[in-house]
């Protein structure tokens, strides 16, 4: 992919996706897609439009369909995503349950793995004579790869709860697919990755802090979505990079959240969809920090673990101390920020009301 293809291909996501926000807020507001502050968890004081992840969603297809070339492949991830921004609207509008969610989510992952986009492979940090990596028979690359997706667009999900972190969080992360698909020269990765830039990019001026439109469930379920296929169908695809390694990295701080949010929700016997201001942004807020520093500082935690995925891939003899580097800083947030809940932190659902994130 040429240069000038490139920054054409960031250009007509970006505009697409910033001229249609303003559209996309007037149907959110007459389709009663509002999210209001009714719970201590959420930390916006008046009601906010969501279905904003409507406008990252048409600046992302537009620019494909523009830009990139329609193979087998290519329809998997575009049928999958449908599923899923169709999900999300839904949700958005009438608020599902979990199980079906999930449910629908399996089929949506499933359409891209079944297509071509799979994990067939993983390839380790030790010599290859003393480990060598590990391939799939068909059976268990389906199922993990299937399971990788559908964890990952939850784990974004999980962490839009502060104005544009979300969506500045997916952006840093695609641009470090981006690069290193650049490196391997993987133009299909690398076209979708730059797409997705451009419309995440397209559509954060909204969504800094004060945000004016929520992406909602439509956005967060869609980026989290992508960037897993993306992974899946670039990152996991070379024997030449720790392949484990640089997608965890990648993606490293919605999976750290999550991961938490599991242990903590089962350590207090609580359900694992349940809601709670238990996340990494709310320990922040706890402590101090404003929503914009909070966002800062998680901007940074993910720019600096996408730099050493970034390098990781093409320098081998520091892999070790990056990757040590990496587990001190996952286990230093993890003691900072997962103590016990405080009073109030468990939020439990009203009758009726949402009972997952």
């Amino acid at each position: 992919m040429s240069t000038l293809n490139i920054l054409l291909a960031l250009a007509v996501a970006f505009l697409t996706s910033f001229l249609s926000v303003p559209f996309i807020k007037n149907i959110a507001i007459k389709a009663g897609a509002i999210d209001y502050p009714k719970d201590g968890r959420r930390m916006h004081k008046k009601p906010i439009p969501r279905l904003g992840g409507l406008s990252i969603y048409y600046g992302f297809i537009v620019s494909l369909l523009c830009f990139g070339t329609l193979d087998r492949q290519l329809w998997g991830i575009i049928l999958g995503s449908l599923i899923i921004v169709i999900l999300g609207v839904v949700d958005d509008i009438k608020t599902l349950k979990a199980h079906p969610k999930f449910f629908v989510q399996l089929i949506a992952a499933a359409v891209p793995v079944f297509m071509g986009s799979r994990i067939n492979f993983l390839s380790l940090p030790f010599n290859q004579s003393v480990m060598p990596n590990i391939v799939f028979n068909d059976i268990i690359s389906y199922g993990i790869s299937i399971l990788w997706i559908v964890g990952v667009t939850n784990a974004v999900n999980l962490i839009d709860g502060l104005d544009g972190l979300a969506a500045g969080i997916s952006t840093i992360a695609s641009a470090s697919i981006f690069f290193i698909a650049l490196l391997n020269g993987n133009v299909f990765v690398t076209t979708i990755s730059i797409i997705l830039v451009g419309a995440c990019l397209g559509f954060l001026p909204y969504n800094l802090n004060p945000a004016k439109i929520f992406m909602g469930d439509t956005g967060a379920t869609f980026l989290g979505y992508i960037m897993a296929v993306m992974s899946v169908q670039g990152l996991f695809k070379s024997y030449t990079v720790i392949t484990f390694i640089v997608p965890v990295l990648i993606l490293g701080l919605p999976i750290f959240d999550t991961s938490f949010a599991i242990i903590r929700r089962m350590a207090h016997h609580k359900p694992i969809m349940q809601a709670d201001r238990g996340h990494l942004h709310h320990r922040l807020i706890d402590m101090g920090f404003n929503q914009k520093q909070t966002v800062a500082v998680l901007y940074t935690i993910s720019a600096l673990l996408g730099l050493s995925a970034i390098i990781m891939e093409g320098y081998d003899e520091i892999t070790g101390v990056l990757l040590l580097l990496s587990v001190i800083i996952f286990v230093a947030l993890a003691v900072i920020f997962t103590g016990n809940p405080k009073p109030g932190d468990i939020i439990e659902p009203k009758e009726g009301e949402k009972n997952n994130e």
